[in-house]
């Protein structure tokens, strides 16, 4: 591959660079094939100011291996672990000596139908994911609450008390039904809801609490808000005005030992079937 001289390099346009920073410093070049396949290589290397430039500059430089009829298998790959990686630091997130104690309200989350998601958008489903990420973290600590978990689209999260728990589900629902996705993706998000006293250890919540509260989310569809009776009863008068509770009966969720009845908050903008 031939060096680019300081006077080639400043005639070729910013398309020709994979990375243009917010100083309009350019970097990785991709004007050539020899030059693709050294960004390919490179692009671990590069600290990027925030990860939609990274997802911006990964994205250029696909498009231009794709120009040169570049297979990227091992960047590709080297991608998927990348993403995995942050989602585990992002997992401990949460110091657990800052976690409440005592009785609490979980939120649980995930994206329905993640799988055909992935499908669909390929390598840009990593965009999409740190979107969903972005939003859910935003809307947890926006009312008072800790993320204690995120994997892949699963978010566990802790509030002391239930209608702080019940008004981020809220915004997160409409959060989601607003935000211009990637790709025009449809991204629907379940949440379950559920109020207990889990025993916090070193690592974390246990118990059956945290066991309910993924089966309550596991049992909503996409764009839902389900919550328990024991979530219900906790929010007393709580409840937001133009916000009602729906008995959806007893549910016999999968490895609990006893039913659980559920329901379904409706808000009049969140209509679901």
């Amino acid at each position: 591959m031939a060096n680019l001289s300081a006077k080639t390099r400043a005639e070729l346009p910013d398309s020709a660079f994979a990375y243009v920073d917010s100083h309009g410093r350019r970097r990785l070049p991709i004007n050539d094939e020899a030059h693709v396949r050294n960004a390919l290589s490179r692009f671990n290397q590069v600290a990027f100011e925030s990860e939609t430039a990274r997802d911006t500059a990964r994205t250029r430089l696909l498009k231009a291996a794709k120009k040169y009829r570049i297979v990227p298998v091992g960047f590709i790959t080297g991608q998927v672990v990348t993403v995995r990686a942050q989602a585990e630091i992002a997992a401990r997130e949460s110091d657990a000596s800052i976690l409440p104690r005592g009785v609490v309200t979980f939120l649980f989350s995930d994206i329905e139908d993640s799988t055909g998601l992935t499908r669909q958008l390929g390598n840009r489903y990593a965009r999409l994911l740190a979107e969903t990420r972005s939003l859910l973290r935003t809307a947890v600590r926006s009312h008072s609450g800790h993320v204690v978990d995120i994997r892949a689209d699963e978010l566990f999260a802790v509030f002391k008390g239930a209608p702080d728990a019940l008004s981020a589900a809220i915004a997160i629902q409409r959060v989601a039904l607003s935000h211009a996705w990637t790709d025009g993706a449809l991204v629907r998000i379940r949440i379950g809801l559920h109020t207990g006293r889990p025993t916090l250890t070193e690592t974390g919540y246990v118990g059956l609490a945290v066991s309910t509260a993924a089966r309550v989310c596991a049992s909503a569809r996409g764009g839902q808000i389900v919550m328990s009776d024991p979530c219900r009863d906790a929010l007393h008068a709580s409840r937001p005005q133009g916000v009602n509770f729906r008995d959806l009966g007893l549910q016999q969720l999968r490895g609990l030992p006893e039913p659980q009845r559920l329901f379904h908050v409706e808000v009049a903008e969140l209509s679901v079937e």
